[in-house]
């Protein structure tokens, strides 16, 4: 079994040294759900729902998210971003909306936490837009999808494709 990198031996938390790390283009996909009422989606699909454009804005969110992520997780390293998209999609089967990050860096540690921060926030930001009307919305499965690059290379949850 692996140690915990951010702790030290008496148990102290720690920020990894990454400075003799090898520089390597990494990404991250996650995912996550938003799921509402019908009702909500239909209300969103269709402009009614209140505050405006709701994706565009959580979409926004995800993105800013990202770029803060190690203001907001103590242990994070600051990473200069060279891409982050965020795409919400809405989907009647669950109903609810479908929210994916993609982060991209060239450094020497990886952007999960980008891609995690991107997606929750995305989600909290679809939330807080629309519990006016939907109080009973359930945010889940927020998750890594996949990983590129680094010393322990490529790694995709089984399942994705």
């Amino acid at each position: 079994m692996s140690k915990l990198t951010h702790l030290d031996g008496e148990g102290r938390a720690k920020m990894v040294d990454v400075s003799g790390k090898a520089s390597t283009l990494r990404t991250a996909v996650a995912h996550g759900t938003l799921a509402c009422e019908s009702g909500t989606l239909d209300q969103v699909r269709t402009g009614a729902a209140p505050k405006g454009s709701v994706v565009r804005t959580a979409e926004l969110a995800g993105i800013m998210a990202a770029k803060r992520t190690a203001e907001l997780i103590p242990l994070c390293h600051p990473l200069p971003l060279t891409k982050i998209e965020v795409r919400i999609d809405m989907d009647d089967s669950l109903p609810g909306f479908r929210v994916a990050a993609e982060v991209r860096t060239e450094g020497v540690t990886g952007v999960e936490m980008e891609a995690l921060t991107a997606v929750s926030v995305a989600c909290l930001t679809l939330f807080d837009m629309l519990k006016a009307i939907d109080r009973s919305m359930v945010i889940g499965g927020v998750e890594v999808a996949s990983k590129t690059g680094g010393n322990s290379g490529d790694w995709q949850r089984s399942g994705q494709a």
